[in-house]
């Protein structure tokens, strides 16, 4: 595999087979596909910040953990090796900068790069793609046959944060997880963490040890229940068989168990309910305030809330936590003053209040010289863009570890781009032929409030497969990995007379 270097908006710019964009986990792994499945194509990698890791690097604060096991969320290619089942942050960026440099991916990155713009030319059958170098104020520009957009889903510059009133008049600091300060010290703090999700859960049992006080003040409870923070099976097995067996059985068993959990909470959803419940009872004991931890809504309505060895419900059982159900009212000067007239006192308040959408980066997509906003647009298989040739957007799942859903699309673009080179094709174009959006966005019927806020923001759902996104391990896995590429829906062109596809196909 190749790389290639582009000069500042230079028209002659060298170009690539395959321009990706992003170097988080869905970056990363495309290209770690793309060196195995399709060695011989160029490669180049577009990075906005200074590092490998996207969200692993963008986020520090305090417990930072994957929501997910390590042993599913790893990549297939090259399986999650230790027996800690949640990752800390740290321990995450340094197995994809590790993945990286096995794969000699970290050198085809160019850092420091805002991706402005991406325009596909129907006469060159190139995409251009605009960049910003953030350092230096000069933009410069790459030049790919296909692009895949893999920068996750959410704006890197902010979070999201309400409209909370008063909140110029509080004295204490508030502080956005996402924008974490490197030096903070909150020894001897008062904290509210305000908030229900998996930040939160994480962050009110981190600071617990140091801080004061902390209190985590939510509109509404989520679901929460705890996991094995050490794989104890696996720590047997590996005393009985070959490491790499014993690391393929526990993907293997992780999958199938948040299958079960997810499945099962859509057809039995009271049972499921009873058993998440029932195990919140067990660690906080017999006298516990259920109300905190009792949602309105059915479990994976949104997503559920894991934490490892229970150490949520071990900080409010030992009393350095506690957890709020309540509105606020107004920020004080001093703290928060909510609805039911109680008051919280504060040297810090954290808002775990989720992530602002965005696709894309950001960027403008233009296609034949035409704007193409995302949110008036299909997927096709969740991959490809309706009516956008040579693009895939990868997006992981959101009722499983991201990560399998990433390595499917990843698996799927490299079969595609083989199908095509075969064939002596040169563009890939997804026609819905009839098929009309609905209302429904990419993330289908999950209530959790980042996906109420995208609406205008996120691709639309088709009514039927494959314009349909199904959010099924197993369907995903068969419809990706085994179906024709060729199905009536893919409009190819075939390769001109001397492009560089055809001179290949001739040697």
């Amino acid at each position: 595999m190749t790389q290639a270097t582009a000069s500042p908006s230079s028209p002659t710019s060298p170009i690539v087979d395959v321009l990706i964009i992003g170097a988080g986990l869905s970056g990363v792994g495309m290209a770690c596909h793309l060196k195995r499945e399709c060695p011989d194509k160029s490669l180049l990698i577009l990075e906005r910040r200074k590092t490998i890791g996207g969200t692993w690097d963008l986020f520090r604060y305090p417990g930072i953990r994957s929501d997910s096991d390590m042993f599913t969320f790893g990549f297939k290619f090259r399986p999650w090796n230790e027996l800690k089942v949640l990752a800390d942050g740290p321990s995450i960026r340094q197995y994809v900068n590790d993945t990286a440099r096995e794969y000699g991916i970290d050198r085809m990155i160019r850092f420091g790069l805002k991706t402005t713009r991406m325009e596909w030319s129907d006469a060159q059958r190139l995409w251009t793609v605009t960049a910003l170098d953030e350092a230096s104020g000069q933009t410069q520009q790459y030049r790919a046959r296909y692009l895949v957009g893999a920068t996750g889903y959410y704006n890197y510059d902010r979070g999201y944060e309400p409209a909370f009133p008063g909140r110029e008049r509080f004295q204490g600091q508030v502080i956005h997880p996402q924008h974490w300060p490197e030096s903070l010290d909150y020894r001897g703090k008062r904290i509210v963490v305000i908030g229900s999700g998996a930040t939160a859960v994480t962050l009110v049992p981190a600071m617990a040890d140091q801080a004061a006080s902390v209190t985590m003040l939510q509109r509404s409870p989520s679901y929460v229940f705890s996991v094995p923070g050490y794989d104890q099976l696996s720590a047997v097995l590996l005393k009985l068989l070959p490491r790499q067996w014993v690391f393929s059985l526990a993907r293997q068993r992780n999958i199938v168990v948040q299958r079960w959990i997810y499945l099962a909470s859509q057809r039995w959803p009271a049972q499921v309910r009873r058993w998440l419940l029932s195990g919140v009872r067990r660690q906080l004991g017999p006298n516990a305030d259920m109300s905190h931890f009792t949602p309105r809504y059915n479990p994976w309505e949104e997503r559920l809330c894991a934490v490892p060895d229970a150490d949520l419900f071990k900080a409010i059982r030992s009393g350095k936590a506690r957890v709020v159900t309540d509105q606020i009212e107004t920020f004080t000067e001093t703290g928060i003053q909510l609805k039911s007239g109680a008051v919280l006192d504060a040297d810090i308040i954290v808002t775990a209040t989720g992530l602002q959408v965005q696709m894309l980066g950001g960027a403008e997509l233009v296609v034949g010289g035409k704007p193409q906003p995302l949110n008036q647009l299909m997927t096709y298989k969740s991959v490809l863009v309706q009516d956008v040739p040579n693009m895939a957007v990868i997006f992981g799942y959101t009722n499983a570890p991201w990560t399998l859903k990433a390595d499917l699309a990843s698996e799927y673009i490299c079969r595609l781009l083989k199908h095509m080179d075969s064939r002596g094709l040169a563009v890939a174009t997804p026609r819905p032929h009839g098929e009309q959006p609905v209302e429904e966005t990419i993330f289908g019927a999950l209530g959790s409030g980042y996906v109420k806020r995208a609406q205008a923001v996120l691709p639309k759902q088709g009514h039927d497969v494959p314009w349909r996104v199904l959010h099924h391990f197993e369907r995903d896995t068969v419809m990706l990995r085994d179906e024709p590429i060729e199905d009536g829906l893919l409009e190819f062109e075939p390769a001109r007379t001397g492009s560089a596809t055809a001179a290949r196909m001739a040697a």
